[in-house]
């Protein structure tokens, strides 16, 4: 009797996309079990967690001094590795009963611009938490993967990826990378730079909350049939007194035009390091939006326009991360991610 095949077999794997601002687990035969938002509640003094999630997330600007809130994650890494390993914890034991000899097998999504020092740390953030093995997989691999992409066939496909820290941009053919763009820049600049607008045209201060919502409700980055309005509050600047003000859909896009030229001009760089076979593929298929920020009202027509390709929004852009990990650990396709790490340990020494 082969018994490694028979471990293997009742193993369980975890599909883990551990995002800036949210973090999704799929558990196989059960599907996506956890969706909640990369955030943790701690007691200062005593180091005891107060709550995890969506619950924490609510806390957010509202805690008492003992109290702090952390995002673990900043820009698609680990930013506090003791507060991710505790989180990543929780959300595990949300989803899977630990049981004493048996341990998951985790494979998890990280941004094909991580160092080989952030892919170890994401690595042992797993291990601590109970993971048997961990593997990495590139985001918009496994974006591609969610996707429904032919990935595997010799034509080019183009992702992009649009997380709360990073925006992916990655040419994928023949099962690999033919090339790819990573920068630090998505959800969470643009909530910045809406804050940022706030302050410096209406001496309004809001929160990263506050920011969030109006991106979510009104945000958008091509002209609307309907503009949209939301009343922000926050704290007036000049009097120090609470305040509120009507903002508009247009004003929102003047507000994150920086952060989404910088997306645009990631994508432009990939399209015209393309070769012209590729190229060719990509013009025929259309280019695949996946991540938050592909909600963005809009956001398909804008690259269609910058870029002269046909885009568009993939079916359920939130959980192609996690649904493209899962089906690769499902058929057992690892090359993929030794590929990644291949090339990872390749460029750190160069």
């Amino acid at each position: 009797m082969d018994f490694s095949r028979f471990f293997q077999h009742w193993t369980p794997e975890l599909a883990i996309d551990l995002g800036t601002a949210n973090t999704l687990i799929h558990l196989r035969g059960k599907g996506i079990l956890l969706r909640e938002p990369s955030v943790i509640a701690i007691e200062k003094d005593a180091g005891e967690v107060r709550a995890v999630g969506d619950e924490a997330k609510r806390m957010l600007g509202r805690t008492p001094h003992a109290i702090t809130t952390i995002r673990p994650l900043r820009d698609g890494v680990i930013a506090d590795f003791d507060a991710a390993e505790q989180m990543l914890i929780l959300f595990i034991e949300k989803v899977y009963r630990r049981r004493r000899f048996i341990h998951p097998n985790m494979l998890i999504g990280v941004p094909s611009g991580v160092t080989e020092v952030e892919c170890r740390a994401v690595k042992d953030a797993a291990r601590h938490a109970g993971a048997r093995e961990a593997w990495v997989i590139e985001e918009p691999v496994a974006a591609a993967i969610g996707a429904g992409l032919p990935i595997h066939e010799a034509t080019g496909s183009m992702v992009i990826d649009i997380g709360g820290g990073t925006t992916e941009v990655a040419v994928i053919s023949l099962g690999d990378v033919v090339l790819s763009r990573s920068i630090r820049v998505g959800g969470d600049e643009i909530d910045e730079a809406i804050a940022a607008y706030t302050r410096r045209e209406f001496n309004l201060q809001i929160g990263e909350r506050t920011a969030e919502a109006i991106k979510l409700a009104i945000g958008s980055v091509w002209p609307q049939t309907r503009e949209l309005a939301y009343l922000a509050r926050g704290r007036d600047l000049v009097t120090g007194l609470p305040a509120q003000i009507e903002l508009g859909s247009g004003a929102v896009r003047e507000a994150i035009g920086e952060p989404v030229l910088a997306i645009l001009d990631a994508v432009k760089l990939a399209l015209e390091q393309t070769t012209p076979e590729l190229s060719a593929d990509i013009m025929e298929r259309g280019i695949a939006l996946t991540g938050g920020g592909a909600l963005l009202r809009g956001m398909e027509r804008l690259v269609q326009h910058a870029t002269g390709m046909p885009a568009t929004v993939v079916d359920d852009p939130l959980s192609c991360v996690v649904l493209g990990a899962a089906k690769v650990l499902a058929e057992g396709d690892l090359g993929l991610r030794t590929a990644f790490e291949r090339r990872l340990a390749t460029r750190d020494t160069e």
